[in-house]
C-alpha cells in the first residue's frame, strides 16, 4: 500500500472528487482526516471506507474561525504530523460576470482561493517541523485557459497555480512539495448544475469523448500524494482527456 501509516488531511471530500479521492487513500493505507462543511456527505464517505480509516472535522472555508479552528484540531488530532495536505474543496455556479453579485464572489473566493491560502498557512509550520511532507492542491482547467461562465471561479483557481508554484518554492528547502491537479469536465454534481447545451458542448469537444470519472482525477491526487513523486515539486497536471492540451 502507497500510504501506509500515513496522516493525510483532506479538504472536500463529502462527493465527487473528493469522496473518490478518500476511498483511494484509505485503500492504499492512509488515516484520513476530511474536512468538509457537508456533514451528511462526509458521512456517507465515512461508510463507504473502511471501518476506522477516516475521521471528521467540519470546515467551512468562508468562516476564517472555522478554518483556524480546523486546523488546531487536526494538528492535535495528528500529533502535529499531517504527512499529506490535500485541498480538494471547492464550489461554483456557471453565470454570466455582469450576473455575480459580490457575495456571490466572496464565497467563490473564499472558497477556491482565499480559505485553502489560509488553511496551508496554519498547516505549513508544522510541516517544516516535521522534516517534510506533500501538498496537493486541486485547481481547474477553467484557471489555466478560462471558462465560458466561470469568471470568479476561474480567477481563484487561477490564484492556487501561482500559490502552488511559489510555495513549492519555499517548500523545496524544507523537503515539502507542492503540486496541483487540475481536472477538466468530470462527472460530479457540480458538473451537471450546468446548463444541458453546456454540458453536450463539453462533451464533444473532449478528445476521449467522456467526461472524467472521480477515479481519473484521484488518481492524479494519488500521484502527488504518494512515493512516485518525491522528486515532483511546483507542476500542474492537468486531467481533461485531452481537451486542454495546450494553454
Amino acid at each position: 500500500m502507497l500510504l501506509k501509516f500515513k496522516t493525510v488531511m483532506m479538504t472536500g471530500g463529502a462527493s465527487g472528487i473528493g469522496r473518490a479521492t478518500v476511498l483511494m487513500l484509505a485503500k492504499e493505507g492512509a488515516r484520513v482526516v476530511l474536512c468538509d462543511v457537508n456533514e451528511a456527505g462526509a458521512a456517507e464517505t465515512i461508510k463507504l471506507a473502511a471501518a476506522g480509516a477516516v475521521d471528521f472535522i467540519k470546515l467551512d472555508l468562508t468562516d476564517g474561525a472555522s478554518v483556524d479552528a480546523c486546523a488546531q484540531m487536526a494538528l492535535e488530532r495528528t500529533g502535529r504530523k499531517i504527512d499529506v495536505f490535500i485541498n480538494a474543496a471547492g464550489w461554483d455556479r456557471t453565470q454570466p460576470f455582469i450576473d455575480a453579485d459580490q457575495a456571490f464572489i466572496d464565497k467563490v473566493l473564499g472558497i477556491n482561493l482565499a480559505g485553502p491560502l489560509r488553511l496551508t498557512r496554519a498547516l505549513f509550520p508544522a510541516m517544516i517541523e516535521a522534516g517534510g511532507g506533500k501538498i496537493v492542491f486541486v485547481s481547474s482547467d477553467a484557471g489555466r485557459v478560462g471558462s465560458l461562465g466561470e469568471t470568479p471561479y476561474a480567477a481563484a483557481k487561477g490564484g492556487i497555480l501561482g500559490f502552488t508554484k511559489s510555495l513549492a518554492r519555499e517548500g523545496a528547502r524544507h523537503k515539502i512539495t507542492v503540486n496541483c491537479v487540475c481536472p477538466g469536465p468530470t462527472d460530479t454534481p457540480l458538473f451537471h448544475a450546468n446548463p444541458e447545451r453546456m454540458r453536450e458542448a463539453l462533451l464533444r469537444a473532449i478528445p476521449f469523448r467522456r467526461l472524467a470519472t472521480p477515479d481519473d482525477i484521484a488518481g492524479a491526487i494519488l500521484y502527488f500524494a504518494g512515493p512516485s513523486s518525491d522528486y515532483v515539486t511546483g507542476q500542474i497536471l492537468s486531467v481533461s482527456g485531452g481537451l486542454t492540451m495546450a494553454g
